[in-house]
C-alpha cells in the first residue's frame, strides 16, 4: 500500500521504517512540531512523576530541574513513552501498557496513598483528565505543560502533490488534533474529497472522530492505543 504517516517526528520516522519493512511505500509529512515549553515545575517535593508521551520526556531531558525529576519513579502510559522516559535518565520506570484510564488505574494500585503530589509533565492539549481521575482516588496531582504540538501552516508540497495526484492509500493518525489538522489542511488546499477517500488507520476511536464527523467512509481502529497495534491494523503489503 502507499501510505501516508502525518506524525511529529522523530516518531513520524520510526513508525515509516516499521511500515516499509511490512513492504509498504510510505510518504512521511509532519502536520504537527512539537515544542517544548520552559515551565517552572516548583519546589517540590513530588512522589512520582506521570507521563502519557515520549514527547513530554524529551521535553525534560532538557529541562533545568531535570535532576529533580529523574530521581523519582516514573509511571508512563505505554512502552514508547517509557522508553522515552528512560532515555531522558529516569531509572524506575512502569509503563500502563494502556491508554489514560489505565494509567490512572496502575498509579491507584502503586500509590494508594501519597505523601506529596504527583507531578503530571503534560502537554498543552491531551485526550483524557488523568488529574481528575486520579483526584477520584483521593490522589493530588499537580499539572505541568511542558511541551505544545503546533500545527504546520499549509500541507506539506509532496503530501500536496500526492493527495492532488491519488498517490495514497492510507493514512495512519495518531492524535484527534493531527486527524483534524489533517482535514483542516486538506480542505484550505482544496482537497477534501480526495483526502476524506482514503482508507484511515487511527490509534484510537477518540482520534477517529474528526473523520466520521467529515464523513470519511473507510475508518479502521487499532486494537490497542500503541503505535505497534496500528502497524498491525496495517498489515503486510
Amino acid at each position: 500500500m502507499r501510505l501516508l504517516v502525518t506524525r511529529p517526528e522523530p516518531d513520524a520516522e520510526r513508525t515509516a521504517v516499521a511500515l516499509r519493512a511490512r513492504g509498504h511505500e510510505v510518504i512521511v509529512a509532519p502536520l504537527m512540531l512539537i515544542e517544548p515549553i520552559a515551565v517552572e515545575l516548583g519546589a517540590g517535593p513530588w512522589s512520582a512523576v506521570l507521563i502519557t508521551s515520549a514527547n513530554a520526556a524529551r521535553a525534560v531531558a532538557a529541562h533545568p530541574q531535570r535532576s529533580e525529576l529523574v530521581t523519582l519513579p516514573a509511571l508512563a502510559v505505554g512502552r514508547r513513552s517509557a522508553e522515552a522516559a528512560r532515555v531522558a535518565g529516569f531509572a524506575n520506570v512502569t509503563s500502563a501498557d494502556g491508554a489514560v484510564d489505565a494509567l490512572a488505574r496502575v498509579v491507584a494500585a502503586r500509590m494508594p496513598t501519597s505523601p506529596a503530589p504527583l507531578i503530571y509533565l503534560a502537554g498543552e492539549d491531551r485526550a483524557g483528565d488523568l488529574a481528575g481521575d486520579l483526584g477520584r482516588y483521593g490522589l493530588a496531582v499537580r499539572t505541568a505543560v511542558v511541551y505544545r504540538a503546533a500545527a504546520v501552516a499549509s500541507l506539506p508540497e509532496p503530501l500536496r502533490q500526492a493527495l492532488a495526484d491519488s498517490r495514497l492509500d492510507g493514512v495512519l493518525h495518531f492524535s484527534r488534533r493531527s486527524s483534524g489538522t489533517y482535514l483542516d489542511l486538506a480542505s484550505a488546499a482544496g482537497l477534501l474529497d480526495k483526502a476524506l477517500i482514503l482508507l484511515h488507520y487511527c490509534l484510537s476511536a477518540q482520534v477517529a472522530v474528526p473523520l466520521t464527523e467529515a464523513g470519511a467512509a473507510e475508518i479502521r481502529i487499532a486494537a490497542r492505543p500503541d503505535e505497534a497495534a496500528l502497524v498491525d491494523l496495517v498489515g503486510g503489503a
